[in-house]
């Protein structure tokens, strides 16, 4: 893994507070009208967004799948962190909101494969 991080310099991979999805207008308008895709046990759900603004990114673990939440926590730290280490594969800027659909809890490798094939495929198709 560290072969394709020497490439990137080390503050493209920052997770800073800018990159944190806060703005309920934001939120509502990309559960409106955000486009979808599912990587098993991750669902992501995103929208372009403007060349002056950062990319940013959302996750959701429901209580319903993980009643502690300790549990719910530490997905979303693995989460957050498979984004922070691929994030450079995004080209433009994205408001991103990932979903954990599944009820176990999955190592890091398997939730990094998922968030890359997700990456990839948003960057893929968003470019319309």
């Amino acid at each position: 893994m560290e072969e394709k991080l020497e490439n990137i310099t080390a503050s493209k991979l920052f997770f800073r507070k800018k990159s944190k999805l806060k703005s309920i207008k934001l939120i509502e308008k990309l559960f409106k009208e955000g486009k979808s895709y599912k990587s098993y046990p991750i669902k992501a759900i995103y929208l372009p967004l403007d060349e002056l603004e950062t990319s940013k990114i959302g996750v959701s673990v429901p209580k319903k799948l993980f009643k502690k939440a300790v549990d719910r926590n530490r997905v979303k730290r693995l989460i957050r962190e498979a984004y922070r280490l691929n994030q450079f594969k995004l080209k433009k800027n994205y408001a991103i909101m990932f979903i954990y659909i599944s009820g176990k809890e999955m190592d890091f490798n398997k939730i990094e494969k998922c968030i890359i094939q997700l990456l990839n495929q948003i960057e893929e198709n968003g470019k319309d």
